[in-house]
């Protein structure tokens, strides 16, 4: 049987940053991932923006790890050569009742640590984005965008130079402890029984799966899981615009916005609708609603350009008619499992916090380590 220090199951970006945190810092790590290939789910099928901290609550942990994460996240790529552009974001206000809004928004951007927003008006946007339509817009300079694939392919690189190892096609089945270590079975073209001392459950939409499989695991810790679709539909040839452009954000969704690619290239997107099954497929009887969204602030959108481009789920610990939950990190004293650490419900800004939420991880391993 093999025996490893800790075992990380899932090779989101997530994982990949906890392997990475934990392996040049000398650890023993082997990543499980069930997929024939890294961050086929959560990580890719995103809008891949580096989040400036603006609307999350302060104090929260989704807050704290965007803010010091962002800033972690720009220094790594610059650093290791990764795509990345700090191209602003600009949140349009459609009429001049909502101008008052991007005020509020603004505050509590600044009240979150976020120092350099500014509210611009009608004539100041029309010069920066000739292509859009508002009575004002809130400019955020620190917003912006990032190659997740090659992100996630630098972690893997920097995790596995440390000694960590990747499984693919390795899918977690269940888990036991036995004389103080976890005795996993997992499946693949074999199944195996691997000895671990560490086991972290970042394998995002199936984290509840795995937190299944765990003996001896309070079943009352594992929180709810709810399955938020959003599609995205994108235009051929290079994007109108300099900035993303954000629409005024609703309750669990900040709208159908411009996300470009750092090949110039836009998409529109996500849309949210909470779904029952992981389907990735783009339904094309949205295409009214995102048109007429993205007119709203595009007026010059052309007729019939629009076509579905791709869609992603986000794992909720909240659904529709509840109260909007923060993504969750659980130890022992949520599930009582000595050594286990489990995430849940990470979604935005998890792929912009990623290294800070590593650290964090890696802390709270070290505390398991002291009880």
């Amino acid at each position: 049987m093999e025996q490893v220090e800790t075992v990380i199951v899932g090779a989101g970006v997530i994982g990949l940053a906890i392997a990475r945190y934990l392996a040049v810092r000398g650890q023993e790590v082997l990543i499980l991932e069930a997929e024939g290939a890294v961050g086929r789910h959560t990580s890719t099928r995103n809008s891949q923006v580096i989040h400036a901290g603006i609307y999350y609550p302060r104090g929260s942990a989704q807050q704290v790890l965007c803010l010091k994460g962002r800033q972690m996240l720009y220094d790594y790529c610059a650093s290791r050569h990764v795509g990345h552009r700090r191209i602003g974001k600009l949140t349009v206000a459609r009429k001049s009742a909502e101008v008052d809004q991007l005020h509020a928004l603004a505050a509590q951007g600044r009240a979150n640590g976020v120092d350099d927003l500014s509210v611009i008006s009608a004539a100041a946007l029309a010069e920066r984005e000739p292509a859009v339509v508002g009575a004002g817009a809130m400019l955020s300079p620190s917003s912006g965008i990032v190659d997740a694939p090659g992100l996630m392919l630098s972690l893997l690189g920097e995790a596995e130079a440390g000694g960590a190892m990747l499984a693919l096609n390795a899918r977690f089945l269940r888990a036991r402890k036995e004389r103080g270590r976890f005795l996993l079975e997992v499946g693949g073209a074999i199944e195996v029984t691997i000895g671990c001392k560490r086991l972290v459950n970042a394998a995002a939409l199936g984290a509840w799966g795995v937190a299944s499989g765990i003996d001896g695991m309070r079943v009352d810790s594992i929180p709810p899981c709810n399955l938020a679709k959003g599609n995205y539909f994108s235009i051929p040839g290079p994007s109108p615009f300099s900035a993303l452009i954000y629409p005024m954000p609703k309750v669990g969704s900040l709208g159908i916005h411009s996300v470009q690619d750092l090949g110039g290239g836009v998409r529109f997107g996500p849309d949210m609708h909470w779904v029952d099954v992981v389907d990735y497929s783009v339904d094309p009887e949205f295409l009214p609603q995102f048109e007429a969204e993205i007119r709203s602030y595009w007026p010059g959108l052309p007729e019939g350009v629009l076509r579905p481009d791709m869609a992603g789920i986000r794992p909720r610990i909240w659904g529709f008619g509840s109260a909007k939950r923060e993504f969750e990190f659980q130890d022992s004293s949520v599930h009582g499992v000595a050594g286990l650490v489990q995430l849940f419900g990470f979604e935005s800004p998890g792929l912009t916090a990623c290294l800070a939420i590593a650290e964090h991880v890696g802390e709270l391993l070290g505390k398991g380590d002291d009880q």
